[in-house]
């Protein structure tokens, strides 16, 4: 299997909190990573180093077999993102956005233009194409932003939260997407809190616990380790968070008045 990111011994700090204490995990072509974990436990660390927007971190980071610590960054062409919480002109239109992005990547304008017409059209935007980007719901902009990280036809796509705000035909839309994608050899770096869906479309699950691997393996491997039925429930048992019946229950018990148990 061709192998498309190495992390090697990563560790990062901020002043005294140790954020990733070391990391060492190898992607392959066509896989689809759920990179899962609780909040604080480093994922977005870990999606920022990649990305090349952290500096100041330990070991080795390899992408497409070339260490990204030497300031080359012509890796970053054949890299899709779609952040947690992204900034968008808000005063462009979707075409001038796009258009704009394509450019960015090295595209032909046209031929950007051309392109992201035709993946907003089979994401049911085409009439709200050439309308301000402010006018949007937080659907559409999550639309336009999945669209940007597709545009330039990357080979490693790293998404997190890609879900946030899209509607139910979307969500069914953008599973068999990442499905296709990885059919087709691209790989995927998945990051969610929504277990559910990490669990159906990812072939390979790597938890994260306090800067660590905790876990890594596909949902059967991980079932199978931890005799749970579902990946919240395998997620619940390695986090150490038992007590969330618990807890829903006593506010319950707040919020209408009757003492806790």
């Amino acid at each position: 299997m061709e192998r498309v990111l190495r992390l090697q011994d990563v560790k990062m700090r901020f002043l005294d909190n140790q954020v990733l204490k070391r990391i060492n995990l190898d992607v392959y072509r066509g896989q689809i990573i759920g990179y899962i974990g609780p909040n604080g436990a480093g994922k977005s660390t870990t999606l920022k180093i990649i990305l090349g927007l952290l500096e100041g971190y330990e070991g080795t980071v390899e992408v497409f077999g070339k260490k990204i610590e030497i300031g080359n960054v012509d890796y970053k062409r054949k890299i899709g993102y779609v952040p947690e919480n992204a900034e968008v002109y808000d005063m462009l239109t979707a075409s001038e956005y796009l258009t704009f992005v394509g450019e960015m990547y090295g595209m032909d304008r046209k031929q950007a233009e051309n392109k992201a017409l035709a993946l907003m059209t089979e994401l049911g935007m085409e009439s709200a194409f050439y309308e301000r980007i402010s006018s949007y719901s937080k659907g559409m902009r999550q639309r336009v932003l999945i669209v940007a990280s597709l545009l330039h036809d990357p080979d490693l796509i790293f998404l997190d939260e890609p879900l946030s705000g899209l509607d139910a035909n979307s969500v069914m839309i953008i599973k068999d997407l990442l499905a296709e994608l990885a059919a087709r050899g691209k790989t995927i770096f998945y990051s969610s809190h929504i277990m559910d869906v990490v669990e159906k479309i990812s072939n390979r699950i790597v938890l994260l616990v306090d800067g660590e691997i905790a876990a890594d393996g596909s949902f059967d491997e991980l079932k199978n380790s931890s005799e749970k039925g579902s990946l919240e429930a395998i997620f619940n048992q390695l986090t150490g968070f038992e007590s969330h019946q618990e807890t829903a229950e006593n506010m319950v018990n707040l919020v209408m008045g009757e003492e806790q148990k």
